[in-house]
């Protein structure tokens, strides 16, 4: 599914660099559920930047699908995005003046599908997060777990091969955030390659697997017992560490 290997990149500042990313080695399979973690400055989201093709390494291999992700124009840089992924951000991102059922209609408008089409599949994807008796209101119209719940619809709306979530849970209470982990967990038990960017402990908890960044390198890789969402309506769980992947 996504192999990364010997990833660098470096931000220049004034005379000399930033080395963020250090060598990076990561591979996600299809249809796991890991978090990645790490305090300001780890890398996490420079990685998360450049898996998401909104940023590119300085070396390294990235490949997605099989395809390797490199030199690419920004078009067709968009048109791998909208082939491949889909993203879901702390700030939930939609359109202000866009209803739920149009905001997630909007990838599908990029793929060159008809009108009908696209309402079509918006409607069954808000059906799935339900929210389609929402479909007509805008986002001032709903509360921050609903917006979320149609960020994720408009994620899927275009069938991606990994979900990439930034910080999903940060601008929600905890209820509203293990709702979404929820929801979140029940698509990858369907099978949904699930890539989360967190710094809550037990958001990452509710992943299948843990990867620590620290100044640039990946210092911890885990396989953890997952714990559901479901089962913990307000309490904060504590990783069960099970099998070690790697280790620097």
């Amino acid at each position: 599914m996504l192999k990364i290997q010997k990833l660098h990149k470096s931000y220049p500042i004034g005379d000399s660099s930033l080395h963020v990313l250090k060598g990076i080695d990561l591979s996600v399979e299809k249809g796991e559920m890991v978090a990645i973690m790490g305090s300001s400055g780890s890398g996490k989201s420079t990685l998360l930047n450049i898996i998401g093709m909104l940023d590119e390494a300085d070396e390294g291999d990235y490949i997605l699908d099989e395809v390797p992700i490199k030199n690419l124009t920004e078009k067709k840089a968009a048109v791998y995005r909208n082939k491949f992924l889909g993203f879901i951000f702390q700030s939930f991102n939609l359109i202000n003046y866009k209803n739920a059922l149009e905001n997630v209609a909007l990838p599908l408008y990029y793929q060159g599908l008809k009108r009908k089409k696209r309402q079509e599949k918006a409607k069954f994807h808000l059906k799935k997060v339900g929210l389609l008796d929402w479909a007509t209101h805008l986002p001032s119209e709903l509360s921050g777990g609903q917006k979320q719940r149609v960020a994720i619809a408009r994620a899927l709306a275009s069938e991606p091969k990994l979900l990439l979530a930034d910080e999903p849970t940060g601008a929600l209470d905890t209820t509203t955030s293990y709702d979404i982990m929820a929801f979140l967990q029940q698509l990858n038990d369907e099978g949904k390659t699930i890539l989360i960017v967190t710094h809550e402990q037990d958001i990452a908890n509710m992943c299948k697997r843990i990867v620590r960044l620290k100044d640039g390198v990946i210092m911890e890789d885990n396989v953890v017992k997952q714990v559901r969402s479901s089962s913990l309506p307000q309490k904060r769980p504590s990783p069960v560490r099970l099998t070690s992947r790697t280790s620097t």
